[in-house]
């Protein structure tokens, strides 16, 4: 895949160049995707997927970009 390269002006310097779009254009194919559902078998294991994905609501940490791990 041929990335695009673009040249911007930046403040402070002259030209610099930016990496353009690298994704594919189009739509996925498949029957099958975002099915997670069908994908995933028991009760458990969409709610271990669940929890997974929204693991800063579910978690006692509170990491990420809600709470420092080390503070300043």
């Amino acid at each position: 895949m041929e990335y695009k390269v673009e040249k911007k002006s930046s403040p402070g310097r002259e030209e610099v160049e930016v990496l353009g779009a690298t994704f594919e254009e189009g739509i996925p194919e498949g029957t099958q995707v975002g099915k997670w559902r069908q994908k995933l078998e028991s009760r458990q294991e969409k709610l271990k997927y669940l929890e997974t994905g929204e693991r800063y609501y579910y978690s006692n940490d509170w990491y990420g970009s809600e709470k420092r791990k080390n503070p300043a």
